[in-house]
């Protein structure tokens, strides 16, 4: 078993593991090791195993991380923090997938929601990348409610991609070498500025957006888009550069 995340947030920390492509076959009280990317330490039994292998198949353009009950309320809180940059990351807890296995309309439930979702991802994708927002990834979860909802991870920072649009601002506006020397020294200066600022204030680069909806969150990343440039001055050259996810599978 070989680690692929992991996620630590103040005394707590939570691991996503990926597992071997066919069920472990140690259990423990009737329960069966799945496959997979999990969170914490979930175990289904043989049914339940069984069709979340299915599942997977059937949704492949999707990442499904499995939950364990004890974990849930980590996942919950920390949900950004195991999205997949190139699909659609799905957790959902074990409880979950043992009644999807023996209960139909239970099933049909959440497989709608799915289907729902898997139908949406290229239209999700190409409308995060219309923000202008720099989206780095983005995922589903479940509630006990029978509700799903919808997060992205927004990269806030930036910072190289303004530095390179500065300088190239630079080269096309300063004619003269002193004023070029002037404005690269007053560049350095900035960014040292920055730079201590960012050490003083210990500034986070992801900002993690939650919505109940498809179409709410990119209401809801435009919002941020909105607000982000209107607390800054962004010149002619960045108002132009679009930023791009790829959920290609």
């Amino acid at each position: 078993m070989s680690m692929v995340s992991e996620v630590s947030a103040g005394m707590q920390s939570a691991q996503v593991q990926q597992t071997g492509g066919t069920a472990d076959t140690s259990k423990t009280a009737g329960k069966t090791k799945v496959s997979g990317k999990t969170i914490g330490t979930p175990q289904l039994s043989e049914e339940a195993a069984k069709y979340y292998e299915e599942l997977k198949k059937r949704y492949s353009n999707m990442d499904f991380i499995l939950v364990s009950s004890d974990m849930k309320e980590f996942a919950k809180a920390h949900a950004g923090s195991f999205a997949n940059p190139n699909k659609l990351a799905v957790l959902i807890d074990e409880e979950k997938i043992e009644r999807m296995a023996v209960d139909e309309d239970f099933r049909r439930q959440y497989e709608a929601i799915l289907n729902n979702a898997g139908s949406q991802v290229a239209t999700l994708a190409k409308k995060l990348q219309a923000s202008g927002a720099s989206v780095k990834s983005f995922g589903m979860q479940f509630d006990d409610g029978g509700n799903a909802s919808f997060f992205a991870v927004v990269d806030k920072s930036l910072a190289e991609q303004r530095e390179r649009i500065e300088k190239k601002a630079v080269e096309k506006k300063e004619a003269k070498r002193a004023e070029e020397k002037k404005a690269k020294k007053e560049a350095f200066e900035e960014r040292l500025n920055g730079d201590k600022r960012d050490r003083v204030h210990g500034r986070e680069d992801e900002e993690v957006i939650t919505a109940s909806s498809a179409d709410e969150l990119v209401r809801k990343v435009q919002d941020w888009v909105y607000e982000d440039r209107a607390d800054r001055i962004w010149s002619e050259e960045e108002t132009k550069v679009g930023q791009s996810i790829d959920f290609s599978v």
